[in-house]
């Protein structure tokens, strides 16, 4: 173990760096030493890098909440994983002394091994080693998650699912939180699935959401190429520590066919979590392509249709014909929608119950 001493005489290779949204749950008074074998490095390890080239992450996500513009020089602490992004990277949780990538704004650094070509190559980085507590044992975000309660979540949990990213999926979950919250509910919001980044989360408070919890919270900076019982291990945990709301919102990162999601789905255990889901969808042969998938593959028939496809009558029209339900975030904002799907879910088993 190669590691740099961080007495109190050593102390400001930290003083004034940015600490990305990856990192909020970091008690930071631990951390004394900063460990240099970058070979070693896991998934979720924390990590003290330097700003060397601006890329397509201009800014950090901060732990706070607030975004920090990024300038050359700046140093960050991040946490080391892998990241599965469509629209962006994908990227490998692996250091090197050569450099590394900042795969996601809310704090993912690692190397990138292909990205989108509408998007600029990332921001690099150089590293200057893992974070330490003072016996030398590196600090990761899993140190620092929730423990599981022992008591049972809520009592009804709806799922968000989607074609793919940018399929209108958060917009859905933040309008069901509302519609549950303005009928009188106390709505837990939970990101199950993805990269750290606060988006999701401020969506859901701006919602109404009494408690919001994401997989950062259970320990993990991202859950691309993660085992498939941790994630539905960390699922279990998120709701359990909802257990006083009345009902869970969860929404799952990707597409319905990205292999973490695909793998949950087709799980039983997994399914028996929710009641029901939704499916965000950005037009009607997308929705058709999805809804032969999850009945295939995961057994899964969701209450409604959703996401990108609202906005044109057209597209809604068309995906009608598949006869299921097509709701605006307007429709599943409206409580009038929650009293219907409290009467519905009260008459149907638990999704995965078939």
């Amino acid at each position: 173990m190669h590691l740099v001493d961080m007495t109190p005489k050593a102390a400001p290779v930290l003083e004034g760096a940015k600490w990305s949204f990856v990192t909020r749950r970091v008690r930071r008074g631990i951390v004394e030493t900063v460990d240099t074998d970058l070979a070693a490095a896991r998934s979720g390890d924390l990590v003290l890098a330097e700003v060397q080239d601006l890329g397509s992450h201009k800014r950090l996500q901060l732990s706070d909440g607030r975004f920090s513009t990024l300038y050359p020089k700046d140093r960050v602490v991040l946490a080391c994983a892998d990241r599965f992004a469509e629209d962006q990277f994908e990227g490998i949780a692996a250091l090197s002394p050569e450099g590394a990538d900042l795969l996601a704004g809310g704090g993912v650094v690692g190397h990138l091994l292909s990205r989108n070509g509408k998007v600029k190559r990332p921001t690099r980085l150089s590293v200057i080693g893992r974070l330490a507590e003072s016996e030398g044992r590196v600090l990761n975000v899993g140190d620092f998650a929730i423990d599981p309660a022992p008591r049972r979540g809520p009592a009804r949990v709806i799922g968000v699912l989607g074609t793919g990213m940018n399929a209108g999926k958060t917009a859905a979950a933040a309008g069901l939180v509302n519609g549950f919250k303005r009928y009188g509910d106390r709505v837990a919001a939970i990101k199950a699935t993805g990269t750290g980044s606060f988006g999701d989360v401020h969506q859901y408070e701006a919602a109404g959401a009494a408690q919001v919890l994401d997989f950062t919270d259970a320990g993990l900076a991202s859950t691309f190429r993660q085992p498939v019982d941790r994630l539905e291990t960390v699922t279990r945990t998120l709701l359990s520590a909802t257990g006083d709301c009345d009902i869970a919102i969860v929404e799952l990162a990707d597409g319905v066919s990205q292999v973490e999601t695909a793998d949950l789905l087709r799980r039983p255990s997994y399914r028996a979590l929710f009641d029901a889901f939704v499916l965000a969808v950005p037009g009607a042969l997308a929705a058709r392509g999805a809804l032969r998938w999850l009945a295939e593959e995961a057994e899964v028939a969701p209450l409604a249709l959703t996401g990108l496809i609202t906005q044109a009558p057209i597209a809604v029209a068309e995906a009608e014909t598949l006869g299921f339900p097509v709701l605006s975030r307007e429709d599943l904002s409206d409580p009038a929608t929650a009293s219907c799907l409290h009467t519905i879910l009260s008459q149907s088993p638990r999704a995965g119950a078939a």
